[in-house]
């Protein structure tokens, strides 16, 4: 087609550089520009090499790892020193941030396991309103490999979730009220728990997880907010 036009035009003109686009569509905030590491980015990387699953902090949205289906643990894997890790590292997850709900996809491990935990102290930073209207009560940690649930109450209940995976945001997204998750610990002992309002959505958001799914697929877009934009604003 370029040999054509050219003979039908006399000579073919070289091609000319695109400009970089400049505004919304900006390719260095698309994540296309090169990405160069800091000298001492680059010299830890090549003394410790490059950071190996389960990670200490979650991977975020684009990582294909949060888009696949996790595989299910195999029975020679429960009580084995790499669950014992997995499960370690997600307890810590969960108590070094603001997280409630934290699953294996998210430290890039393939498998399906969640944990979630919300300690008293944590609750109570709720507003009573909002922990009145969405039963946000306080439970232990759990962990729970090759998790089954099953829907108690099929009424949806719409309210803000964010995810350690999608940093910076939160939308409205629509949850069944009711639910009962069951399966092991990483120990293959039995887990079965019933859960109500705000634990059933967090449950819900981490049986999502193991399924490559994540809130953002759910939510309702015009809710889509980032949550530091006033602070972005001053």
């Amino acid at each position: 087609m370029a040999a054509a036009l050219g003979r039908a035009v006399g000579r073919a003109r070289p091609a000319l550089p695109v400009p970089p686009c400049r505004g919304c569509g900006d390719g260095d905030a698309a994540g296309w520009a090169r990405r160069e590491r800091s000298y001492w980015r680059a010299l830890r990387r090549r003394v410790l090499g490059p950071p190996v699953p389960p990670f200490a902090a979650p991977v975020q949205v684009g990582a294909p790892v949060l888009r696949g289906a996790a595989a299910a643990v195999a029975p020679e894997q429960l009580g084995g020193p790499e669950l014992r890790r997995l499960a370690a590292a997600l307890a810590a997850g969960l108590r070094g941030r603001p997280c409630l709900g934290l699953s294996a996809p998210q430290l890039g491990v393939p498998l399906r396991v969640f944990a979630a935990e919300l300690p008293p102290d944590r609750c109570a930073q709720y507003p009573a309103a909002l922990r009145r209207a969405h039963r946000i009560e306080p439970f232990p940690l759990r962990l729970l490999v090759n998790p089954a649930l099953r829907v108690l109450d099929t009424c949806l209940v719409t309210a803000p979730e964010g995810c350690a995976s999608i940093h910076g945001f939160s939308a409205y997204v629509p949850r069944h009220w009711a639910v009962h998750v069951s399966g092991m610990d990483e120990l293959g002992v039995p887990v079965s728990w019933e859960a109500v309002g705000w634990a059933a959505r967090i449950i819900q958001h981490e049986m999502d997880h193991l399924d490559g799914i994540l809130y953002i697929d759910r939510m309702d877009p015009r809710t889509f907010t980032n949550v530091g934009w006033m602070e972005l604003m001053d």
